[in-house]
């Protein structure tokens, strides 16, 4: 499988890509750091060049172009500003998602954030709520699209060693969660067509990731039939 990973270089996107390329899938990361390239590189995975806050719909077209699976893990990262959360975290989303329709893609998976769909709490800080604004934002325009998208919220990130257990439900998460099992939740998603129009909240829990993704997608299924 080709798989791009918007915004390659994120610490959940270098975890998700070596996982991806360890088992033989072809992955490409889009990066805004021609610097970063070096890092993906020695991960195995293909840097694209492609600065999403000013990349033309065309180019990131171009960039994803012959891919079986789009990951968005971008985000303007700690210490930006409230502007930022809005061209990375919901403009830079929207581009992403409008080029993959475009290059006819199909599956795509948004890795978005605890919070997102509810407004902020009232003590929240600018900064804070305009990334729970920006989010909710980038969620919605994706999941009124024609893709098998799948939305994954998870809970506060952690950098300790996966464990492997999470819980995966509809319910809002609360916890925390490493960035270990964070890649290995989406790599079982990539896995798993049926979770496609589930919007997932993710937590430290007591099942296996993929019993809690097979979970996930039989219930699905199950409100289908």
């Amino acid at each position: 499988m080709k798989i791009v990973i918007a915004g390659g270089h994120g610490q959940i996107a270098r975890r998700l890509g070596r996982l991806l390329t360890a088992r033989g899938d072809r992955v490409a990361g889009l990066v805004r750091n021609p610097a970063h390239g070096d890092d993906l590189l020695a991960d195995g995975v293909r840097p694209i060049v492609c600065d999403l806050e000013t990349a033309s719909s065309d180019d990131v077209r171009t960039a994803l172009s012959a891919a079986d699976a789009v990951v968005f893990a971008a985000g303007a990262g700690p210490g930006s500003g409230a502007a930022r959360k809005h061209t990375v975290d919901h403009q830079a989303a929207v581009l992403v998602t409008e080029a993959a329709l475009r290059a006819g893609i199909r599956r795509y998976v948004m890795v978005s954030t605890r919070g997102a769909g509810s407004p902020p709490p009232a003590h929240a800080d600018q900064v804070w709520a305009a990334y729970i604004h920006a989010k909710t934002a980038a969620d919605e325009h994706l999941m009124a699209q024609d893709l098998d998208w799948t939305v994954l919220r998870p809970a506060a990130l952690t950098n300790e060693p996966g464990t492997g257990r999470v819980r995966l439900t509809a319910e809002r998460s609360v916890g925390e969660i490493t960035r270990d099992d964070v890649a290995q939740v989406l790599v079982t998603l990539l896995d798993t067509p049926a979770t496609a129009g589930l919007v997932l909240e993710l937590a430290e829990g007591p099942d296996r990731i993929s019993e809690a993704v097979a979970r996930a997608a039989s219930e699905r299924t199950g409100e289908r039939s």
